[in-house]
Protein backbone atom coordinates (compact mmCIF):
# COMPACT_ATOMS: atom_id res chain seq x y z
CA UNK A 1 0.00 0.00 0.00
CA UNK A 2 1.18 3.80 -0.19
CA UNK A 3 1.68 6.02 2.86
CA UNK A 4 -0.99 5.77 5.01
CA UNK A 5 -0.12 10.23 4.95
CA UNK A 6 -0.50 10.22 1.29
CA UNK A 7 -3.78 8.83 1.15
CA UNK A 8 -5.41 11.20 4.00
CA UNK A 9 -3.56 14.21 2.27
CA UNK A 10 -5.34 13.31 -1.39
CA UNK A 11 -8.59 12.94 -0.04
CA UNK A 12 -8.37 15.89 2.04
CA UNK A 13 -7.13 17.82 -1.40
CA UNK A 14 -9.45 16.27 -3.28
CA UNK A 15 -12.71 17.06 -0.47
CA UNK A 16 -11.47 20.68 -0.78
CA UNK A 17 -9.97 20.36 -4.31
CA UNK A 18 -7.29 23.07 -2.63
CA UNK A 19 -3.80 22.23 -1.61
CA UNK A 20 -3.84 25.72 0.89
CA UNK A 21 -7.51 24.35 2.46
CA UNK A 22 -6.24 21.24 2.87
CA UNK A 23 -3.11 22.12 4.10
CA UNK A 24 -4.99 24.43 6.44
CA UNK A 25 -6.72 21.21 7.87
CA UNK A 26 -4.14 18.97 8.08
CA UNK A 27 -1.99 21.63 9.72
CA UNK A 28 0.99 21.65 7.24
CA UNK A 29 2.24 23.20 4.48
CA UNK A 30 0.66 23.90 1.00
CA UNK A 31 3.89 22.19 -0.10
CA UNK A 32 3.57 19.28 2.03
CA UNK A 33 0.55 18.68 0.65
CA UNK A 34 1.60 19.23 -3.18
CA UNK A 35 4.85 16.77 -2.27
CA UNK A 36 2.66 14.12 -0.62
CA UNK A 37 0.38 14.01 -3.92
CA UNK A 38 2.88 13.63 -5.97
CA UNK A 39 4.84 10.64 -4.28
CA UNK A 40 0.97 9.56 -5.00
CA UNK A 41 0.87 10.19 -8.26
CA UNK A 42 4.01 8.88 -9.23
CA UNK A 43 2.70 5.82 -7.00
CA UNK A 44 -0.65 5.67 -9.36
CA UNK A 45 1.12 6.17 -12.58
CA UNK A 46 -1.09 8.95 -13.27
CA UNK A 47 -2.33 12.05 -12.42
CA UNK A 48 -5.13 12.67 -9.30
CA UNK A 49 -5.00 16.44 -9.72
CA UNK A 50 -5.58 19.26 -12.93
CA UNK A 51 -3.36 21.89 -12.22
CA UNK A 52 -4.08 25.02 -13.71
CA UNK A 53 -3.74 29.15 -13.18
CA UNK A 54 -7.67 28.90 -11.87
CA UNK A 55 -6.54 26.10 -9.02
CA UNK A 56 -7.21 22.44 -8.54
CA UNK A 57 -9.66 20.00 -10.42
CA UNK A 58 -9.76 16.26 -10.01
CA UNK A 59 -8.95 14.30 -12.85
CA UNK A 60 -11.55 11.28 -13.68
CA UNK A 61 -9.30 8.97 -11.93
CA UNK A 62 -9.33 10.90 -8.91
CA UNK A 63 -13.13 11.60 -8.67
CA UNK A 64 -13.60 8.10 -9.01
CA UNK A 65 -11.32 6.71 -6.36
CA UNK A 66 -12.06 9.50 -3.83
CA UNK A 67 -15.79 8.83 -2.35
CA UNK A 68 -14.18 5.79 -1.34
CA UNK A 69 -11.45 7.25 0.75
CA UNK A 70 -13.78 9.68 2.33
CA UNK A 71 -15.72 6.72 3.26
CA UNK A 72 -13.10 5.16 4.33
CA UNK A 73 -11.47 7.96 6.54
CA UNK A 74 -14.94 9.15 8.31
CA UNK A 75 -15.13 5.63 9.42
CA UNK A 76 -11.53 5.56 10.45
CA UNK A 77 -12.67 8.91 12.73
CA UNK A 78 -15.47 7.28 13.87
CA UNK A 79 -13.50 4.39 15.13
CA UNK A 80 -10.99 7.11 16.83
CA UNK A 81 -14.13 9.25 18.30
CA UNK A 82 -15.02 5.84 19.91
CA UNK A 83 -11.71 4.89 21.50
CA UNK A 84 -11.72 8.45 22.70
CA UNK A 85 -15.03 8.19 24.14
CA UNK A 86 -13.83 4.69 26.03
CA UNK A 87 -10.99 6.14 27.66
CA UNK A 88 -11.07 6.13 31.59
CA UNK A 89 -9.85 9.80 31.72
CA UNK A 90 -12.37 12.38 31.91
CA UNK A 91 -11.27 14.76 29.19
CA UNK A 92 -12.93 17.02 27.14
CA UNK A 93 -11.14 18.72 23.87
CA UNK A 94 -13.09 22.02 23.04
CA UNK A 95 -12.67 23.77 20.03
CA UNK A 96 -14.22 27.85 19.78
CA UNK A 97 -13.68 30.59 17.92
CA UNK A 98 -10.86 32.82 19.61
CA UNK A 99 -13.05 35.64 20.78
CA UNK A 100 -15.57 32.90 22.52
CA UNK A 101 -12.46 31.30 24.06
CA UNK A 102 -10.92 34.56 25.49
CA UNK A 103 -14.03 36.26 26.56
CA UNK A 104 -16.96 33.97 26.52
CA UNK A 105 -15.52 30.29 27.43
CA UNK A 106 -12.34 31.21 29.57
CA UNK A 107 -14.25 33.03 32.60
CA UNK A 108 -16.37 30.36 33.32
CA UNK A 109 -13.75 27.55 33.22
CA UNK A 110 -13.17 27.66 37.31
CA UNK A 111 -17.36 26.77 37.96
CA UNK A 112 -17.11 24.00 35.40
CA UNK A 113 -13.53 22.77 37.30
CA UNK A 114 -15.68 23.46 40.80
CA UNK A 115 -18.80 21.56 38.84
CA UNK A 116 -16.63 18.69 37.37
CA UNK A 117 -13.40 18.17 39.67
CA UNK A 118 -12.02 15.04 37.51
CA UNK A 119 -12.73 17.35 34.36
CA UNK A 120 -9.54 18.24 32.04
CA UNK A 121 -10.53 20.59 29.68
CA UNK A 122 -8.44 21.22 26.81
CA UNK A 123 -9.38 24.44 24.71
CA UNK A 124 -7.94 25.03 21.17
CA UNK A 125 -8.95 28.47 19.51
CA UNK A 126 -9.65 27.40 15.49
CA UNK A 127 -11.23 30.65 13.39
CA UNK A 128 -13.95 27.76 11.89
CA UNK A 129 -15.92 24.97 13.49
CA UNK A 130 -14.04 21.56 13.26
CA UNK A 131 -14.80 18.14 11.13
CA UNK A 132 -16.00 16.11 13.89
CA UNK A 133 -15.26 13.56 11.97
CA UNK A 134 -11.72 13.97 10.90
CA UNK A 135 -10.47 16.45 14.42
CA UNK A 136 -10.16 15.07 17.76
CA UNK A 137 -12.85 17.27 19.39
CA UNK A 138 -15.78 16.76 21.68
CA UNK A 139 -17.39 19.90 21.51
CA UNK A 140 -17.23 23.65 20.07
CA UNK A 141 -18.59 27.09 20.33
CA UNK A 142 -18.54 28.91 17.67
CA UNK A 143 -21.36 31.62 15.92
CA UNK A 144 -23.25 29.82 13.33
CA UNK A 145 -26.26 30.13 11.37
CA UNK A 146 -28.48 27.20 11.57
CA UNK A 147 -27.13 23.63 11.60
CA UNK A 148 -23.71 23.23 10.71
CA UNK A 149 -22.33 20.07 8.83
CA UNK A 150 -20.40 16.92 10.86
CA UNK A 151 -23.00 17.06 13.94
CA UNK A 152 -25.49 19.24 15.43
CA UNK A 153 -25.57 22.87 16.42
CA UNK A 154 -27.21 23.91 20.52
CA UNK A 155 -28.24 27.21 20.08
CA UNK A 156 -27.36 29.13 23.68
CA UNK A 157 -27.88 33.16 22.55
CA UNK A 158 -28.88 35.36 19.23
CA UNK A 159 -25.52 37.24 17.95
CA UNK A 160 -26.82 40.70 18.90
CA UNK A 161 -24.51 43.72 18.55
CA UNK A 162 -24.43 46.99 19.26
CA UNK A 163 -21.59 50.16 19.96
CA UNK A 164 -19.81 50.15 22.94
CA UNK A 165 -16.95 52.78 24.35
CA UNK A 166 -15.42 53.90 27.46
CA UNK A 167 -17.77 56.25 29.60
CA UNK A 168 -15.53 59.15 29.01
CA UNK A 169 -15.90 58.98 25.02
CA UNK A 170 -19.45 58.15 25.22
CA UNK A 171 -20.10 61.76 27.19
CA UNK A 172 -19.17 63.04 23.28
CA UNK A 173 -22.12 61.06 21.82
CA UNK A 174 -25.13 62.09 21.02
CA UNK A 175 -26.84 60.95 18.65
CA UNK A 176 -25.38 58.01 16.26
CA UNK A 177 -24.26 60.95 13.51
CA UNK A 178 -21.34 62.00 15.89
CA UNK A 179 -19.62 58.69 15.78
CA UNK A 180 -18.51 60.68 12.16
CA UNK A 181 -15.84 62.45 14.37
CA UNK A 182 -15.06 59.63 16.52
CA UNK A 183 -12.52 56.74 16.17
CA UNK A 184 -14.41 53.39 14.78
CA UNK A 185 -12.16 49.94 16.05
CA UNK A 186 -13.22 47.12 13.37
CA UNK A 187 -12.63 43.17 14.09
CA UNK A 188 -11.28 41.97 10.68
CA UNK A 189 -13.40 38.72 11.11
CA UNK A 190 -16.61 40.86 11.32
CA UNK A 191 -15.71 42.89 8.86
CA UNK A 192 -19.78 43.83 8.08
CA UNK A 193 -20.25 44.81 11.88
CA UNK A 194 -20.51 48.51 11.20
CA UNK A 195 -22.28 48.75 8.08
CA UNK A 196 -25.65 46.61 9.59
CA UNK A 197 -25.83 48.82 12.61
CA UNK A 198 -25.63 51.80 10.89
CA UNK A 199 -28.19 50.88 8.10
CA UNK A 200 -30.42 49.54 10.87
CA UNK A 201 -29.82 53.35 12.59
CA UNK A 202 -30.71 54.87 9.79
CA UNK A 203 -27.00 56.73 9.79
CA UNK A 204 -25.57 57.65 6.29
CA UNK A 205 -23.07 60.08 7.25
CA UNK A 206 -20.25 57.70 8.80
CA UNK A 207 -17.30 56.14 6.47
CA UNK A 208 -16.76 52.50 7.68
CA UNK A 209 -13.80 52.28 6.11
CA UNK A 210 -11.29 54.27 8.46
CA UNK A 211 -10.59 53.61 12.08
CA UNK A 212 -8.18 50.88 13.59
CA UNK A 213 -8.70 47.55 12.74
CA UNK A 214 -7.71 44.24 15.60
CA UNK A 215 -7.23 40.75 14.43
CA UNK A 216 -8.19 39.56 18.15
CA UNK A 217 -11.80 40.70 19.25
CA UNK A 218 -10.24 40.85 22.97
CA UNK A 219 -7.65 43.49 22.14
CA UNK A 220 -10.42 45.37 20.47
CA UNK A 221 -12.89 45.37 23.27
CA UNK A 222 -9.89 46.61 25.44
CA UNK A 223 -9.08 49.33 23.39
CA UNK A 224 -12.81 50.36 23.57
CA UNK A 225 -12.36 50.20 27.34
CA UNK A 226 -9.38 52.45 27.46
CA UNK A 227 -10.97 54.54 25.14
CA UNK A 228 -9.01 54.14 21.85
CA UNK A 229 -12.36 54.48 20.20
CA UNK A 230 -15.73 52.59 19.67
CA UNK A 231 -16.35 49.48 18.75
CA UNK A 232 -18.93 46.98 17.71
CA UNK A 233 -19.59 44.94 21.01
CA UNK A 234 -21.44 41.21 20.51
CA UNK A 235 -23.13 41.43 23.46
CA UNK A 236 -22.54 37.80 24.75
CA UNK A 237 -18.78 38.35 24.27
CA UNK A 238 -18.95 41.63 26.60
CA UNK A 239 -21.25 40.70 29.16
CA UNK A 240 -18.75 40.51 31.74
CA UNK A 241 -17.46 43.84 31.39
CA UNK A 242 -20.49 45.51 30.79
CA UNK A 243 -21.90 44.56 33.94
CA UNK A 244 -19.11 46.07 35.72
CA UNK A 245 -19.59 49.35 33.87
CA UNK A 246 -17.27 49.14 30.90
CA UNK A 247 -17.64 50.13 28.41
CA UNK A 248 -20.28 52.14 28.13
CA UNK A 249 -23.47 51.72 25.85
CA UNK A 250 -23.78 55.11 24.36
CA UNK A 251 -27.07 54.19 22.05
CA UNK A 252 -30.25 51.62 22.36
CA UNK A 253 -30.28 50.34 18.62
CA UNK A 254 -29.57 47.37 19.23
CA UNK A 255 -29.74 44.49 16.46
CA UNK A 256 -29.44 40.64 15.81
CA UNK A 257 -26.86 39.46 13.02
CA UNK A 258 -28.52 36.65 12.66
CA UNK A 259 -26.54 34.26 13.73
CA UNK A 260 -25.96 32.30 17.09
CA UNK A 261 -23.74 31.43 19.98
CA UNK A 262 -24.09 27.86 19.58
CA UNK A 263 -22.17 24.24 21.11
CA UNK A 264 -21.85 21.88 18.30
CA UNK A 265 -21.04 18.10 19.05
CA UNK A 266 -20.71 15.18 17.05
CA UNK A 267 -23.89 13.18 16.34
CA UNK A 268 -22.31 10.35 18.82
CA UNK A 269 -21.74 12.18 21.80
CA UNK A 270 -20.07 10.45 24.51
CA UNK A 271 -22.01 11.22 28.53
CA UNK A 272 -19.26 12.92 29.93
CA UNK A 273 -19.26 15.37 27.50
CA UNK A 274 -23.02 15.44 27.22
CA UNK A 275 -22.61 16.58 31.31
CA UNK A 276 -20.02 19.61 30.05
CA UNK A 277 -22.75 20.52 27.16
CA UNK A 278 -25.43 20.39 29.81
CA UNK A 279 -23.65 22.70 32.37
CA UNK A 280 -22.78 25.62 29.37
CA UNK A 281 -26.13 25.63 28.65
CA UNK A 282 -27.87 25.91 32.06
CA UNK A 283 -25.12 27.50 34.89
CA UNK A 284 -22.86 28.11 32.64
CA UNK A 285 -24.94 30.14 30.46
CA UNK A 286 -26.65 31.87 33.79
CA UNK A 287 -22.91 33.63 34.31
Amino acid sequence: MPPLNSLRTFEAAARHESFAKAADELGVTPAAVSHQVKALEQWLGAPLFKRHAQGLHLTETGRAVNPGFSKAFDALGAAVQGLRAASPHAQVNIAALPSIAQLWLTPRLPSLRKAFPRLRPSIHALESPPNFRREPFDLAIFFVRGEKPYGKAIPLVDDIIFPACSPNVAQSLRTPSDLAVNTLLHDTSWTNDWYSWLVAADVADVVTDEGLDFSLYSLAVQAAIDGAGILMAHEALVAAPLASGAPAVPFSTRIKTGLSLSILVPERTPPHVMQVVDWLVGPGLAM
